[in-house]
């Protein structure tokens, strides 16, 4: 979605790349009714999926990808125009934004001297990021900045980072201050959110959810935030369930027989899903489910000392669910009928014929 004007001044596109902030404009080659004003509050996109609403008060006649000039704290940023029209009315409601609420003003079109001041601020993006890590592990500060974010008149950055607890940048902040000679703003985000902004590969071998499609991250992975940097426990959106931590679990009982008054129960198989294992005696059919969790609790009083009598003791009852023989008018008549019925008719009516 680059224009050639961009491409040509190699300008940072934060437009372009499928994401899940990314709206098409149905309603862009359909011309409003005679009476009716277009719209005039747009949508703008800045890095990393941030978006926000602004006022077109002179009423520039504005396009997507087109580069703006917009109102910011102590000064101005640069951004794309990700949206205009009717569809940024809906936007409003989605977000329960009201259009009175919306105070904030686009100033102009970009010139080549903005849009060069605004390459020079993101050029110095990755360097300021490895120097504040450095900064911030010689003073042992726990946490990871993960993306920095200029602003684009280049006298503020924005430092998102990482981090299990509380950070206190009562030492840090007055150094990085020192160093960068900008307004510093601090932004912890969660891992997911990280996801989101930079990207990357899953297990299943395609791009994160959270940085593509998926927009809720209030999701069951979220959950699992003791295994920090581990794409299997983090990053599993396409799972209801996480099989990986359970299956961990399992491996870290390590439970293959149970030892009884009777004999030595053996590990027959395992269901993840329903939290069942199944034992059997040497010598015998019959399997004995059980369920994880008391086997643990077994394991543990054998470790106390405690043996039991019989494993069949603690014998779950597990419920199957029933296949619907009669599913949205589907009826199941396998077996009902004979194969040679036609023939048994065809033979009656021959008899009466003749």
């Amino acid at each position: 979605m680059d224009t050639t004007s961009e491409r040509e001044n190699n300008i940072p596109n934060l437009s372009g790349a499928y994401n899940q902030l990314n709206v098409y404009d149905w309603l862009a080659d359909i011309p409003l009714p005679t009476n009716q004003q277009a719209f005039n509050i747009v949508e703008i996109k800045f890095k990393g999926g941030r978006k926000d609403f602004y006022i077109n008060p002179e009423k520039t006649p504005l396009k997507q990808t087109d580069i703006v000039i917009v109102e910011a704290v102590g000064g101005y940023d640069v951004g794309h125009v990700s949206l205009t029209g009717e569809l940024v009315r809906l936007q409003l409601k989605k977000h329960n934004i009201q259009t009175k609420d919306v105070i904030k003003k686009i100033y102009r079109k970009a010139s080549p001297a903005d849009i060069k001041k605004w390459k020079t601020a993101k050029d110095l993006e990755s360097k300021t990021m490895y120097k504040a890590r450095i900064l911030a592990k010689d003073l042992n500060v726990k946490m990871k900045i993960c993306d920095v974010d200029y602003q684009g008149d280049n006298t503020k950055a924005t430092f998102y980072y990482t981090a299990d607890k509380r950070v206190d940048f009562r030492e840090l902040l007055p150094v990085m201050a020192a160093t960068f000679h900008i307004k510093i703003v601090m932004r912890q985000i969660s891992l997911l959110e990280e996801a989101a902004r930079l990207g990357g590969v899953g297990t299943c071998g395609r791009e994160f959810c959270h940085s593509t499609w998926l927009t809720d991250f209030n999701t069951r992975s979220t959950m699992f935030r003791k295994n920090q940097g581990k794409q299997w426990s983090e990053f599993k959106c396409c799972l209801i369930k996480d099989w990986g931590n359970k299956k961990s679990s399992l491996k870290a009982n390590n439970v293959n027989a149970i030892k009884t008054l009777k004999g030595i129960a053996l590990l027959q198989k395992t269901d993840i899903e329903k939290q069942m294992m199944w034992f059997s005696y040497p010598n015998e059919a019959d399997l004995i489910p059980i369920k994880i969790a008391r086997v643990k609790e077994i394991q543990t009083l054998i470790n106390e000392g405690m043996i039991l009598k019989d494993l069949k003791e603690e014998v779950e009852t597990i419920i199957e669910e029933k296949a619907l023989d009669n599913v949205f008018g589907y009826v199941n008549v396998v077996g009902q009928d004979s194969i040679t019925r036609f023939d048994k008719k065809g033979r009656n009516k021959f008899k009466k014929r003749s």
